[in-house]
């Protein structure tokens, strides 16, 4: 096999961009607005400032500006881990017997070991410069909690971290580094949050959801002074902070005279594909190029491939915003099983925008252990063990290749890679044990999700 390509395409420090990039402003059509949970009025920005830092709400309102430049100082923060490589894939290829191109775009290479802290860092510079006290959050698999611990003990700034409790469970060790960065670690439902003794209440012995961490950390963010609270994916300021992995992955892929045909992000809450497809999906907005937008997400969690597209709230406890996107309903609660950082039981309002016009081409839904099957394949070929997360679009990467092989067409193929899985060796463990099992929810199952959305009058 040629190698005219080199195996991992680099940036310099001073070719790292500068900017992130705000699709919203390309958009033809914006999402419907968010709504205010009380009034089920349209939000406007005095009603996230008791919430979100100053400068993310107006990032996350901001339809307009294209082009927001990143701060110096979270240029530097950057720079540590940053630019991120791209890697063609050559083993894999290789091992596929395919046509294809295969280049992925590797954000693991940092402690919290995914493109996490790409975000965490922006959120949390604000809150340091707006002078608050502290922060909250959620997390699930546990990367975003820990990202967000890294960026606080970098900025000095207190952070209580609600993880989901079956991914406290299946990931202690994921506590202990959250834990070494200085954060507090709350496995939640928990008892302390009147909303986290509400859902036990109602639901004893649950394993919990991202919702219901949601709920926990906006709770205890207003009812602290001096407290935010800020969220690692699905919010348009997460995926304009996460634009800087595409924002760098076409420079790199302009430096080899390559492009995609098909562009490759599992699909949870929205940051991973959302931040690998956003220069390629300006391409498409102004009508430059056609890439194909593959959306990949757990069969156990099908917001995409079988949600409903309405309002729905954003947590479990309703006291978010509503956002108008793909949702199994916020009472929806996921299996417990290994795709922690996709059990979101909503879509990004962005993709969900764009899926819905027809931008986002595809979505398509997967069972654990052929995820977990082609992280194997994945890992033995290329030495990097993926998470969970990440090998939902390396399942579909390799079914695409294999497309390719059958019928011959040398098409390029772009994913992204955002985790390591060095935390999820039980899932690991499960699955060579042949002890990993296949949940996919019944019409019955989503129909009780289903029956938690709001109906709002005269929207729906």
């Amino acid at each position: 096999m040629s190698r005219k390509v080199p195996k991992r395409v680099f940036l310099t420090e001073d070719q790292m961009p500068t900017q992130w990039y705000n699709v919203r402003a390309d958009m033809k059509e914006q999402h419907d607005p968010y709504l205010h949970p009380g009034t089920m009025q349209p939000v406007v920005l005095d009603d996230l400032l008791p919430i979100f830092c100053t400068e993310l709400a107006k990032q996350e309102a901001d339809i307009v500006t294209r082009y927001v430049d990143i701060p110096e100082e979270v240029q530097n923060f950057y720079k540590i881990f940053r630019p991120s490589p791209l890697i063609r894939a050559y083993e894999l290829e290789k091992a596929l017997d395919t046509p294809a191109k295969i280049y992925y775009k590797f954000e693991g290479n940092n402690t919290s070991g995914s493109h996490k802290l790409n975000s965490a860092a922006a959120q949390v510079y604000y809150a340091k410069e707006q002078g608050l006290a502290g922060l909250t959050t959620e997390t699930g698999a546990g990367q975003w909690g820990t990202a967000l611990a890294m960026a606080c003990a970098y900025y000095d700034v207190p952070l209580s971290v609600f993880m989901v409790k079956v991914s406290s469970e299946q990931k202690p060790y994921r506590k202990a580094v959250i834990e070494t960065f200085g954060a507090e670690l709350i496995a939640s439902p928990s008892d302390t949050t009147n909303i986290g003794r509400k859902i036990l209440a109602e639901h004893p012995g649950t394993g919990g959801s991202l919702g219901c961490a949601i709920s926990e950390a906006i709770e205890r963010a207003v009812s602290t002074p001096g407290y935010r609270y800020v969220l690692g994916s699905v919010l348009n300021q997460v995926l304009l902070h996460q634009s800087i992995i595409g924002e760098e992955a076409k420079m790199q892929m302009e430096m080899i005279d390559e492009y995609p045909d098909i562009v490759i992000g599992c699909a949870g809450g929205g940051s991973n594909l959302g931040g690998i497809m956003a220069p390629f999906m300006r391409d498409r907005l102004e009508g430059k190029k056609s890439p194909y937008f593959i959306a990949v997400e757990p069969a156990s969690c099908p917001s995409l491939t079988r949600g409903k597209y309405a309002y729905d709230f954003c947590d479990t406890g309703h006291v978010t915003p509503l956002a108008k996107m793909y949702t199994l309903g916020s009472g929806f609660m996921p299996s417990p099983n290994h795709a922690g950082g996709l059990r979101y039981h909503g879509m990004s309002p962005i993709l969900s925008k764009l899926y819905h016009d027809g931008y986002l081409d595809k979505a398509v839904a997967v069972e654990q252990t052929k995820v977990f099957e082609a992280a194997a394949i994945f890992a033995k070929n290329e030495t990097i063990l993926p998470a969970p997360e990440s090998s939902h679009a390396i399942r579909t990467t390799i079914d695409e290749a294999l497309k390719c092989k059958e019928t011959g067409e040398a098409k390029t193929i772009l994913f992204n890679l955002t985790g390591t899985g060095y935390f999820d060796m039980q899932a690991y463990m499960a699955y060579k044990s042949g002890k990993m099992n296949d949940y996919v929810p019944t019409d019955a199952d989503l129909e009780q999700g289903f029956a938690t959305l709001p109906t709002i009058p005269g929207i729906q």
